[in-house]
């Protein structure tokens, strides 16, 4: 029989590492609150469109 060898992952494997400036916007709550307001107006563009 052979010898079982454990392999590594290979660096593709782990997920990319978010850089300082992202992790900012993700943190910065008025940013995060801004871009919820554009999203609800877009997805009520979409539903106040389906129903005329």
């Amino acid at each position: 029989m052979g010898t079982n060898k454990v392999k590594a992952y290979y660096d593709e494997a782990y997920p990319p590492v978010p850089s300082k400036t992202t992790l900012f916007w993700r943190k910065n709550i008025p940013w995060q609150f801004i871009r919820f307001i554009i999203l609800n107006i877009k997805i009520m563009r979409i539903v106040v469109g389906g129903h005329s």
